[in-house]
């Protein structure tokens, strides 16, 4: 008899047609994730035109799909670890394309609100559970590349949701809201049928006892890649884990401490710049940073920044790649600071949203590494609730320090993406092309 752990068999079976289509559908997905979370400031006036209230008011849906996404990723994340990943993400899908379609017809803002919180916790559950899974799909050579590739459907959603939001501007359409929440619940619900071809982790069956079943999965694999199925006398053996998986436990506290700080951080960095400072410059006569026109270019931005750390995190290593982003993306801040033209503004946020969404890709394809299989979904998800907690303070706290300065507000940013680099530092692994446990 032949042992052999699930690493070594994805290795064999190496990235081709079975890759690239779980890519296909998660990154369907994942570009209506971005979707439902940037639809949140391109209906805010067209709700508070149908309600009768004030655009403060109305991104009170904002507030609630983003407390929707806290508790979604932090409850689901969890959950995808005791239940299994393929049945989290087929509920968390479902309900995305229900809820998120049943907002284009709420017939009050009472309702609405809710309707979008439901929406925020499917949202913020599929987002974590999508990387675990994806990452237990994958060879340790090449596996944060394709996990970079993935993050890379977020500038997708961006430029779908910006063309949608211009089209119905021009349309003139009543309710314009309406039109773009439909939209965005589109992908959600091609989405739906598309996951139940997903089957369960091999890893994550594994750890269940379920030897055959995870050998099936990587025999399908690797039919599908045009590889030999696994001898009949192969025998998938676990690979060594901690005793303790939980994410703060004795062996994983110091790299959850450090990489749930960096999320935090990231997130009120990207949030504060791309809610709070594009507003604020159209007040001081820049107008065209508000432009579905600036923001397809601010997406487009986004393509090198995936590239780039696609291509780090194999060449120089997760925790280079992210430290490095996060200085770049420190002094991308800097650099507005002495930007006083339209031209070196709209470089300025250019440079931020191409270091910054490279910071992300590269947070992505580190996080799920960091934790074993069973534990590997809540550290996904604390993460993910970790981000939406920044996403939630950014504009508010924010908001009161640019009324005092707009160079501190700035300087603030910088200050927190430096110190998400010297937390980078900090984690106390480095996982480029290790075995996931």
């Amino acid at each position: 008899m032949t042992t052999i752990t699930v690493d070594e068999a994805l290795d064999r079976a190496g990235t081709g047609t079975y890759q690239w289509r779980l890519l296909w559908i998660f990154g369907l997905v994942w570009t209506a994730d971005a979707m439902q979370v940037l639809a949140v400031g391109f209906t805010a006036a067209s709700i508070a035109a149908t309600f009768d209230l004030t655009v403060p008011q109305a991104l009170q849906t904002g507030t609630l799909f983003f407390l929707g996404m806290l508790a979604g990723a932090a409850g689901f994340g969890r959950l995808a670890d005791r239940i299994g990943r393929r049945r989290v993400l087929i509920v968390t899908v479902a309900c995305d394309a229900l809820f998120g379609a049943l907002s284009v017809f709420a017939p009050n803002f009472m309702l609405l609100l809710v309707l979008r919180f439901l929406t925020g916790m499917a949202v913020g559950g599929t987002l974590p559970v999508d990387y675990a899974m994806m990452a237990e799909f994958l060879p340790a050579r090449n596996r944060g590349r394709w996990l970079v590739m993935l993050e890379g459907f977020w500038a997708i959603g961006t430029l779908i949701i910006a063309f949608a939001a211009w089209a119905v501007g021009r349309a003139g359409f009543a309710d314009g809201w309406r039109y773009i929440f439909a939209v965005t619940a589109i992908p959600a619900m091609l989405g739906i049928g598309l996951r139940f071809l997903v089957p369960e982790s091999p890893l994550y069956l594994l750890r269940l006892g379920k030897k055959q079943e995870a050998k099936a999965v990587l025999d399908q694999m690797l039919v599908t890649n045009g590889k030999m199925q696994l001898e009949a006398d192969v025998t998938l053996v676990s690979p060594p884990v901690p005793h303790e998986a939980g994410i703060f436990s004795a062996e994983l506290r110091q790299r959850s401490v450090m990489v749930l700080a960096i999320w935090f951080l990231v997130s009120v960095s990207y949030y504060g710049v791309f809610t709070w400072l594009p507003p604020k410059l159209a007040g001081d006569g820049f107008g065209f940073v508000r432009g579905y026109g600036f923001l397809v270019f601010l997406a487009l931005a986004q393509i090198p920044g995936y590239a780039l750390a696609a291509y780090g995190v194999e060449k120089w290593g997760r925790r280079p790649t992210l430290i490095g982003f996060c200085l770049l993306s420190a002094l991308g801040c800097l650099l507005f600071v002495e930007a006083s033209t339209g031209a070196l503004i709209g470089a300025s946020l250019l440079i931020m949203s191409f270091a910054l969404l490279g910071t992300w890709g590269a947070l992505y394809a580190f996080t799920p590494e960091l934790y074993p299989t069973a534990s590997r979904a809540t550290g996904m998800g604390m993460a993910g609730a970790m981000a939406r907690f920044g996403g939630l303070l950014a504009p508010s706290l924010m908001g009161l320090v640019v009324a005092q300065s707009f160079a501190l507000a700035i300087g603030i940013f910088a200050g927190l993406l430096v110190v998400a680099a010297v937390a980078a530092v900090m984690v106390d692994a480095e996982t480029r092309r290790t075995s996931l446990a």
